[in-house]
């Protein structure tokens, strides 16, 4: 039976109420985004909220979560309550695309959902936070759009296959690839994984690839020092 929260060095993640559990997709990501200049950040799919602690630790920010899933609201919520950044964190029900408060986000941030195949799940939940039909591609970077400051960035991870699309869509919509790292979960293999940053203007992208382990059971030096901050013993 899989256990009900997961406990990381200075918070805790419930997530048995949520369709999407924690994975390394979201912890990735939380390690992984440049925060040098962040002051308001939005987390688009927030599920859990496991994002939002992660960006809340490594930096002072304000932090929005937003999820169209009630229960996975009320679980974010809870576990933000008992996290120490409860100040700087707000968890909201809601749909992105009538998402609207009156101001520009300088950092977004977002693990969506991927499977655009049609076989679904039995779970209708789970369902929603893994198929595109809830949040597609093109509804997602509409939003990035709309919400995201003129110097402001937006970051992703997606499988990695899906990554080329995924930039051509944001170029239609002058969003420009800024960093790009892909995930590998051996040295042998292609990527699994893309995480990505996108910004207002055209500038150099730098792209990068992580290794998770370098032999079985023995993680990588790259990988160990991006996670090192949140999991457990590992220093």
């Amino acid at each position: 039976m899989r256990n009900p929260f997961f406990r990381f060095k200075q918070f805790t993640v419930w997530h048995d109420r949520c369709a999407m559990k924690v994975g390394t997709d979201g912890v990735l990501l939380g390690a992984w985004v440049c925060l040098d200049n962040a002051r308001n950040v939005l987390d688009i799919g927030t599920g859990s909220g496991l994002i939002s602690l992660m960006v809340a630790q490594r930096c002072p920010a304000q932090v929005t979560g937003i999820d169209i899933d009630a229960d996975a609201v009320g679980q974010a919520y809870e576990n933000v309550s008992a996290s120490p950044w409860s100040g700087r964190i707000r968890i909201c029900k809601a749909d992105v695309a009538d998402w609207e408060e009156g101001k520009l986000y300088d950092t977004i941030v977002s693990n969506p959902p991927f499977f655009q195949e049609q076989v679904h799940c039995p779970d209708n939940q789970r369902n929603a936070a893994r198929h595109t039909e809830s949040l597609t591609f093109e509804r997602l970077l509409d939003s990035a759009v709309r919400l995201m400051s003129e110097d402001g960035t937006f970051s992703v991870i997606l499988p990695a296959e899906a990554g080329e699309r995924f930039i051509t869509l944001a170029a239609e919509r002058h969003l420009y690839l800024l960093r790009r790292t892909y995930v590998h979960s051996k040295p042998s293999v292609p990527p699994k994984r893309v995480l990505m940053t996108f910004v207002r203007t055209i500038q150099a992208c730098g792209t990068t690839h992580l290794v998770l382990e370098e032999e079985p059971r023995k993680y990588s030096s790259e990988y160990l020092s991006l996670v090192r901050d949140f999991y457990l013993n590992l220093g």
